[in-house]
């Protein structure tokens, strides 16, 4: 007699996680399918199986001499199993005659197996747990003999060990794949820090993101970024496979046409405070929720079979001001707990992004207000006209300490100047606006030349204890009967650059000074030349001129033909076309131009 075990064996947790280890499914395995024929030869059984069993299927991995069309599908109902009272009762269970056990008699397997005796021995993991069994089956009543249950015990303990074997090398994998799965995350998550700290445009930043996450961490996914009015700032989409670019770059301008349905998965993250996650998601459920139909079109075709949104959050306050959706199609299978783990933690770096992008925009914008008020207004001289640019650099605080000046002497001799205090910062541009104006303090109401006067704000620098380095170029001009007189010194500049009338370029280079602010020195050069109306003066800071791995010549080249070619050009445009040669702005940019006539 079978007794009788307790209900939710089959469905016990810890069991069916071991059985689901095994990847045994209805399909034939060689190695059971070679015991199932030495048990059916020796025990001389009609029918022999090991089987494997789950809450509601039993599988055959090894069988002989099963009608079909069980034989083929390597698989049946629980309802046609006998081995499953193995399972429930945890022992050997031998049955001479099935049709007079009450437990078993009502089986479907008496009439569509054919079988009448049974005798099975329980195949179990290292816990103990019964995943399965070893079972002979005849198609009349039978006593077991005691050779034959013991010979059916030892091949029982035989595939027993194949059992765990497997299971062994399976929690050995998935160990495996989980330290492989968290070593790419981590390297994910520091190439993404490396990445979102590359630039300051947030634009920028967190369409990198989504093109690193698409492929590694998800099939696809859409970045949303909203502003504190609760507007959508920002929307972009990226799949791994290139095919889909277009569809995922419309599907961004979609969206982000369709703020209502932003702001609906954004108001989703926030009611959930943390990751929303659907391991089966619905496209005729997107249908519904999306205002424009070819939303969900693409969003089907790109595969949307699960999906996990997390907030971006930022570092202060921990409110959301964003939301990553990451999709899967069908191949890729659903988000587990260690995909939802990274996707938390690419929020909150992407989080910290945003924050210092709005913090960057703050202190850009405070440096720009400071550096444009420190910048002069240029004066109107009869005879000579001028016009002068700033630009910030495009990445830093966007200021520095780049300046030009143009003054009036009492004597009518016109002062210029253009000078670098190095750093790019507010700082640098703090102490630019006092060298400028110790510039104008020391040069003004004095005849000495340029270099005496380098000399002495050298003097001044040291004596006043400036924490100041920079390069200058200060340009006294005298007009006469003729032209013009012009003196000029350099302390460590890019040497002026002169438009002659007559559609020469000269580069005045001269032998390199030190710079201000570092040793004193008492005798600074002065240079003299002489320059006639319908000239055209350039004097500027490095940033026009150096780029990276590029020499300074290159770029003095590049605005030696702007001056060639425009010559008539009116000085405005003439600036512009100047500061067009620069391809990059890793630093700022001053540009004085004076035109003499």
């Amino acid at each position: 007699m079978v007794e009788k075990a307790a209900s939710g064996v089959l469905d016990s947790p810890a069991r069916l996680c071991a059985v689901g280890r095994l990847g045994l499914g209805p399909r034939a395995d060689v190695a059971f399918d070679r015991i199932a024929v030495l048990v059916e030869r020796l025990i001389d059984a009609p029918v022999s199986l090991v089987t494997v069993i789950t809450a509601d299927r039993q599988f055959l991995p090894g069988q002989v001499g099963m009608p079909e069309p069980f034989a083929a599908d390597r698989e049946m109902p629980i309802t046609h199993s006998l081995s499953r009272h193995v399972v429930q009762a945890g022992r050997m269970l031998v049955v001479e005659d099935i049709r007079a056990d009450p437990a078993m008699r009502d089986n479907p397997a008496v009439h569509d197996v054919g079988a009448i005796s049974f005798a099975g021995v329980p195949l179990t993991d290292s816990d103990g747990q019964v995943l399965g069994t070893l079972a002979v089956m005849d198609r009349e009543p039978r006593t077991w003999t005691a050779s034959e249950i013991a010979l059916l015990v030892d091949l029982g303990e035989v595939c027993s060990s194949e059992l765990r074997l497997r299971i062994a090398r399976e929690i050995a994998d998935e160990a495996r794949r989980a330290a492989e799965s968290a070593h790419d995350q981590l390297t994910l998550l520091g190439e993404l820090t490396e990445t979102l700290s590359a630039t300051m445009d947030i634009d920028e930043a967190l369409g990198r993101l989504g093109r690193m996450v698409a492929g590694r961490l998800a099939d696809w996914c859409v970045v949303a970024l909203a502003e504190p009015s609760g507007a959508v700032r920002h929307v972009s989409a990226a799949h791994f496979d290139p095919a889909y670019a277009e569809d995922a770059e419309r599907l961004a301008r979609l969206a982000a046409d369709a703020p209502r349905d932003m702001k609906a998965m954004l108001a989703a993250v926030q009611r959930a405070a943390g990751p929303v996650r659907r391991d089966a998601a619905d496209p005729a459920s997107l249908r519904r929720r999306t205002s424009t139909g070819e939303i969900a079109e693409i969003a089907e075709r790109l595969g949307f079979d699960s999906y996990l949104i997390t907030p971006i959050t930022a570092p202060v306050g921990r409110r959301s001001v964003g939301a990553l959706m990451l999709v899967n199609g069908a191949g890729r299978g659903v988000f587990g707990a260690a995909e939802e783990g990274t996707a938390v933690e690419i929020g909150r770096r992407a989080g910290q992004a945003v924050d210092n992008s709005r913090l960057y925009g703050r202190q850009r914008h405070v440096a720009e207000v400071l550096q444009h008020s420190m910048l002069p207004q240029l004066p109107d001289i009869p005879g000579i006209e001028l016009h002068a640019r700033y630009l910030p650099a495009q990445i830093g605080a966007a200021v520095g300490g780049d300046w030009y000046d143009a003054f009036v002497q009492p004597d009518g001799s016109v002062m210029l100047a253009v000078g670098d205090v190095s750093g790019h910062d507010i700082e640098a541009a703090a102490t630019m606006g006092q060298v400028r104006n110790l510039v104008r303090g020391d040069a003004y109401g004095r005849d000495d030349e340029p270099g005496p006067l380098l000399s002495q704000l050298d003097r001044a620098l040291h004596g006043l204890s400036m924490p100041a380095a920079a390069t200058a170029v200060l340009v006294r001009l005298r007009p006469d009967e003729s032209g013009y007189e012009l003196t000029f010194a350099n302390a460590g500049h890019p040497p002026p650059v002169l438009l002659r009338p007559d559609g020469e370029v000269e580069v005045w280079w001269e032998d390199p000074e030190p710079l201000l602010g570092l040793v004193p020195r008492d005798d600074r050069s002065t240079h003299r030349r002489r320059v006639l109306p319908g000239s055209t003066l350039l004097l500027y800071t490095d940033g026009l001129v150096e780029q990276p791995a590029a020499l300074i010549d290159e770029g003095i080249r590049r605005i030696r033909t702007v001056l060639e070619d425009g010559a008539a050009m009116p000085l405005d445009d003439l600036c512009g076309q100047i500061l067009g040669t620069v391809t990059r702005r890793d630093d700022d940019i001053a540009v004085l131009v004076i035109r003499l006539s």
